[in-house]
């Protein structure tokens, strides 16, 4: 091989090398492996973060579990959405920045001989975790139904979808809060749909970034650079419905012909426009979750939300006219 190449390649090298030697790392909390986490999936796997010089580990927690991780700085970011709104308004430092999801993408199934809201009464139902999202979602639309989500129902924390599911075939619950691609299987068992979460007046926040006020503030660079990497996976999501699809089949396990019916029906209309919300948007996703804690008052939005690095990220993005690429 001629010098020049050799000594190319050496360079090229050094510079991969020294790249990645510089790459922080940062640990992420992701409390599934499901279409919720697919803008930090996608971003960690497409480069998007390392083009920021970060090394992002994405680590499997419960949703509770994130939030104490994040007070404690065991992890950095926790992408918890919903769930991470008790610890906020119970005054826990955290902000959320970004968030991929507003609308709930979950689906509450029954057993056939249970044929609506109110028949739940003195029965049990499988969530993921109490205190999760899922479980906020499921005591608001008992309480609409009459029903008083302590006394009437057993809410029973089962983990994630298979087991929930799993629960709901066993009999081990009668009725459980479910998500794609579960929710075709649930369908084709025969169980019967009581409430399409997707098609209520609530906002339920799903694939967000949640950090502590002291890393926000110590570190904005940083942060700015992860929202930055998670913003491109969003838009890959969001403009690249062929690239999107296998990935989430993959992650999902299952055919492309569902993995393409959990994207046109569930992921891209539950999408937020860009990752950051209006303020009526903000208050509708504090409501539901105000009155299941019974607290008279959140604090102001202002604690709980900041989206300005988001939208300087945003605005920088569309001004380069980035696209997502295969």
């Amino acid at each position: 091989m001629p010098r020049t190449k050799i000594l190319a390649l050496l360079g090229f090298l050094l510079f991969v090398w020294t790249r990645s030697a510089k790459a922080e790392v940062l640990k992420i909390a992701i409390p599934s492996t499901t279409q919720a986490v697919l803008a930090f999936t996608i971003a960690r796997d497409k480069g998007y973060y390392r083009s920021e010089g970060l090394d992002v580990e994405l680590i499997l927690m419960s949703a509770p579990t994130a939030s104490r991780a994040l007070l404690s700085g065991d992890v950095t970011v926790a992408t918890v959405g919903g769930a991470g709104l008790p610890p906020v308004l119970r005054g826990s430092p955290f902000k959320f920045l970004f968030t991929t999801y507003n609308r709930a993408m979950f689906w509450l199934y029954a057993k056939p001989e249970l044929r609506d809201v109110k028949a739940l009464k003195g029965r049990r139902v499988g969530v993921s975790g109490i205190g999760s999202g899922p479980d906020s979602l499921l005591r608001e639309i008992l309480r609409q139904h009459g029903l008083d989500p302590s006394r009437d129902v057993a809410v029973l924390s089962l983990g994630v979808m298979p087991t929930i599911f799993a629960g709901l075939q066993g009999g081990i619950v009668d009725a459980a809060m479910l998500s794609p691609p579960v929710t075709f299987k649930a369908e084709e068992g025969g169980f019967r749909e009581l409430v399409s979460f997707p098609k209520q007046d609530l906002v339920e926040l799903q694939g967000s970034i949640l950090v502590r006020d002291a890393s926000l503030q110590s570190d904005p660079s940083q942060m700015e650079r992860f929202i930055r990497g998670t913003y491109k996976g969003f838009l890959y999501i969001k403009e690249n419905r062929a690239g999107t699809i296998p990935i989430v089949a993959r992650y999902l396990q299952v055919t492309d012909g569902v993995a393409a019916k959990a994207y046109d029906t569930v992921i891209r209309p539950s999408l937020t426009q860009d990752g950051t919300l209006n303020q009526e948007t903000q208050a509708k996703a504090v409501e539901h979750v105000l009155k299941r804690l019974e607290l008279k008052e959140a604090p102001p939005l202002a604690k709980i939300f900041d989206f300005s690095l988001a939208r300087k990220v945003i605005a920088e993005i569309q001004s380069k006219g980035w696209k997502p690429g295969p």
